[in-house]
């Protein structure tokens, strides 16, 4: 899910969750992106030639999303992130977009720049949301809209959330986002409304995704930022532990398929005319 201190946060520290590799995470965390993007962007109803902001776009995802659907006047799109900066920029769809390395709790742009700003997959990694959601209220023109989505990371909604119970089991410790806690619906709505965004609603968005097996499930979440190295790093034996405690938890359907339900949570809201 903004070169400055969340940039540290999420690349340089200890146990940190790294964003290295646009195309494996386009596979690990780009699908799900898109499968609760285009409902939430349905639900924000946008109108056509508005200016965009996409706060920590990483690899350009959700900024696809805009630019296919919703007929935008000007795209911008900022991340922590040179790896993930750079797949989004190979892009066909992006060509017309800006992206610059950045911070979320102090985006480089002056106010009333956007008609929008949105956070896809992000609130919970940045270290204080409530400054982020600021700088988004700051960027945005009265009456334009700030919006965010966000995996329920403390209520199960997580898409990989039987592996990282899995891996825990193990005791393979898995680094968690630092404010998980602002993917809440209530939390979201008082970072809103504090933010002093009027007319704030939220919503909870339910997708499902499927793996041809568990073949294409494993490939996939070895790709994960989260978790990747780590099970890289695994012994074999341990491996193979890992993959029975999952493959037992797998929901398959009538052909045979890994069928995988998540969970996020969205708010939106205007900023005062």
């Amino acid at each position: 899910m903004n070169n400055t201190e969340e940039a540290v946060t999420k690349s340089e520290a200890p146990g940190a969750i790294r964003f290295e590799d646009g195309a494996a995470y386009d596979r690990f965390m780009g699908v799900w992106s898109r499968l609760v993007g285009q409902i939430f962007l349905d639900w924000l109803a946008p109108d056509s030639g508005w200016r965009w902001l996409d706060v920590g776009c990483g690899n350009g995802a959700f900024t696809e999303l805009i630019v296919r659907h919703c007929a935008p006047q000007a795209v911008d799109g900022i991340d922590p992130a040179p790896a993930q900066l750079a797949y989004a920029r190979t892009i066909p769809a992006l060509q017309g977009a800006q992206f610059r390395q950045g911070d979320a709790m102090a985006l480089p742009f002056a106010d009333n720049a956007f008609d929008a700003a949105v956070m896809p997959l992000v609130i919970f990694f940045v270290p204080d949301p409530a400054k982020g959601v600021a700088e988004m209220a700051r960027v945005v023109r009265p009456g334009g809209v700030v919006a965010a989505y966000a995996w329920d990371m403390v209520s199960g909604g997580f898409p990989y959330q039987d592996l990282r119970l899995a891996m825990n089991e193990l005791g393979v410790s898995v680094p968690m986002p630092p404010s998980p806690d602002a993917s809440l619906i209530e939390n979201m709505k008082k970072l809103w409304s504090d933010a002093g965004v009027q007319s704030v609603e939220t919503r909870e968005i339910a997708v499902q995704r499927i793996f041809s097996d568990f073949d294409d499930y494993w490939a996939t979440v070895l790709g994960g930022p989260s978790a990747g190295s780590k099970l890289a790093a695994m012994k074999f034996e341990d491996q193979l532990r890992l993959q029975s405690f999952i493959r037992e938890r797998q929901t398959k359907d009538a052909n045979g398929r890994i069928v995988y339900n998540a969970r996020a949570n969205a708010v939106k809201g205007h900023v005062p005319t």
